[in-house]
């Protein structure tokens, strides 16, 4: 069964303020994967703001999957073999998790740190389960509260706190 996932504007923010770009950047890292993606600023404005905010946009899957796999070409350079990103449809948290994985280029050793940083340990084998494939007999769905713990650890790793 998937978990639900944390409101994609949720980690958008979350990753916007441990990074501390601002909206024109996140824009930017967005289109990297697609260069004609059509997002502008003012739509990264709106679905920063919080629910129930006037202008808020809720961001769609597509946006935020977009925006990490710009990310990962952001931080860590296009690939190699020079073929574009495969540009998923759908997110989970578990796919959230494995892309600021790799956009970070964290090991084992240091996603238990993060985790352990936010007072939220995780043993090997349940860490190890988050990054299955969903048919594996030894997946398991991030939930919510794993995935808030991730990006609040990976903040303090990230903006040294």
């Amino acid at each position: 069964m998937e978990s639900q996932l944390l409101i994609n504007n949720d980690v958008l923010r979350s990753v916007r303020y441990m990074l501390d770009l601002g909206e024109r950047k996140v824009a930017e890292i967005t289109r990297l994967p697609e260069p004609q993606f059509p997002i502008e600023a003012a739509h990264v404005q709106a679905m920063l703001r919080r629910e129930g905010e006037a202008g808020y946009l809720e961001c769609p899957d597509t946006v935020l999957l977009r925006f990490l796999d710009g990310l990962i070409s952001e931080r860590r350079g296009a690939r190699e073999d020079g073929m574009p990103r495969t540009v998923e449809n759908r997110i989970t948290n578990n796919l959230v998790m494995k892309k600021l994985r790799v956009a970070f280029e964290l090991r084992d050793a240091d996603l238990h740190a993060i985790f352990e940083s936010a007072g939220f340990p995780v043993a090997k084998p349940e860490l190890s389960a988050l990054f299955r494939q969903p048919g594996h007999k030894n997946y398991r769905a991030c939930g919510d509260q794993m995935l808030r713990n991730f990006l609040k650890g990976l903040t303090m790793r990230v903006r040294g706190g």
